[in-house]
């Protein structure tokens, strides 16, 4: 299995940073409960949103079947 390597020039901890501060920019003047549904609506329509609803009914589902 061969892995795809970033190129040399990428700077992970700069990118990461850089991440980090324009979401900080985003909520820093939200209040808990504005700041708790930009992050559930990211979750809802980010990249990953397919795979996170199928591992949340996948969840559920074990959760479920364990209960009964």
């Amino acid at each position: 299995m061969t892995h795809d390597t970033p190129p040399k020039d990428f700077d992970c901890i700069e990118f990461k940073r850089a991440a980090q501060a324009r979401i900080y920019e985003q909520i820093k003047d939200l209040s808990p409960e504005e700041e708790l549904a930009y992050y559930h609506r990211a979750v809802e329509e980010g990249p990953f949103a397919e795979w996170w609803k199928r591992a949340s009914a996948a969840t559920a589902a074990r959760r479920r079947d364990s209960s009964a």
